[in-house]
Formats: C-alpha cells, structure tokens, sequence
C-alpha cells in the first residue's frame, strides 16, 4: 500500500500575552531542523535536541518576561507547538497515533508514550537530583512544558525517568524521547490507506 499522507503537515502559529510573545513554525516532514531563540539558552538546547530527535523542523521565536521567571515562556512555547502540532497533524487520517521512545543518555533513561487521541493528559515524572540547574533553569518547567503540548494538541502524554542521577542528562533525554515519540506517532500507517486509527470513528 503506499502513503495517503499528501497534504502539507505544517503550520505556523503566533500567540501574544501581556507576558510573552511567541511563533512557531512546525513541518511535520522536515528533517529535523531547528530553529530556535526563546532568551533561555538551556531551553533552546532542549528544544533544539526535541526537533532534531524529532525529525521535524522547528522554529521557536520567544520574547517573555524573563524579569520574572521563566515559567510563563516555557509554558507558552508548549502551548504555541501544541497548537502547531494540532494543526499540522490535520485530521489524523493514516497516521500511526502511538508513539513511544526510550532515550538513555549517559546514566540517566528516559522513557516516553504518547497517543493522539484527542483526549489532554500529561504525566511527567522525573526523580530530579536538584530544582534549579544551569543558568537557573528550573528543572519542573518540563511539566508545564510538556502539558502545554498536550493541552493544545490534545494528547495522552507519559514520560518517566527510569533510572539517572544527572539533571541535564534527564531532561536532555526526556526531550529527546518525546520528540522520537511524536515522530512515530505521527508516521504514515500504509495498512490504514489513509482511514482514521480509532475503533469508535473519531479522535
């Protein structure tokens, strides 16, 4: 069977608050290309090793009110590539729908699952070794991270530390998992010739 994927999975969002103002561009099809400033150089590292693991190309334009923290940018970029991904992804015809990944880096293993399927949910759950990391980076932004996405691009998201004791080794690996784990999920299936992966009609 060959792919029904044809259309153009991608999408560009833009979203302005009184604490941040964000765009994303997302191709789903891409090759993992990143584009990424959002004013922390640690998130932007993540987010880079997220695309490329990812095999998407990803830009991430970011301007937030880093005076204050950096909760609200964090948070507000899962939102704006929830929405892309949303968007980009279309009406799911054909695509796999569960992905999942195990990413060791160094000691640490992480280990992601996800299903787009149209239900909000993220569970994240990370034995940090300490809160604050490089350039204070607040290691529990992942969550907010992470249920950002999955409140907008309503999906069922797990990622959980197996074993690791070095912070940046866990939330790199935790990156990189959940973008191997987008990545198949969002596969062509050539045995649904393009019909919608769900018993029940919808997703």
């Amino acid at each position: 069977m060959t792919s029904k994927l044809t259309m153009n999975r991608s999408a560009v969002i833009e979203r302005s608050t009184r604490e941040t103002k964000i765009r994303v561009e997302l191709n789903l099809d891409g090759t993992g290309i990143a584009r990424i400033s959002t004013g922390i150089g640690f998130f932007d590292h993540m987010l880079t090793a997220f695309a490329l693991n990812g095999r998407f190309d990803l830009t991430v334009t970011a301007e937030g009110d880093l005076h204050i923290d950096q909760h609200h940018t964090v948070e507000d970029v899962g939102i704006v590539i929830g929405r892309a991904l949303a968007q980009a992804v279309g009406d799911k015809k054909g695509i796999r729908r569960y992905g999942s990944s195990y990413v060791p880096m160094d000691e640490a293993l992480v280990r992601t699952a996800l299903d787009l399927s149209g239900r909000a949910w993220a569970g994240v759950h990370i034995d940090w070794a300490t809160t604050l990391g490089v350039q204070g980076f607040d290691y529990a932004l992942l969550s907010e991270f992470v249920w950002g996405v999955a409140r907008e691009a309503k999906l069922t998201v797990h990622v959980d530390s197996i074993r690791g004791i070095n912070n940046h080794h866990l939330c790199e690996a935790a990156f990189k998992s959940l973008g191997r784990a987008l990545d198949e999920a969002t596969r062509d299936d050539p045995k649904l010739a393009g019909t919608l992966p769900s018993t029940k009609g919808s997703l």
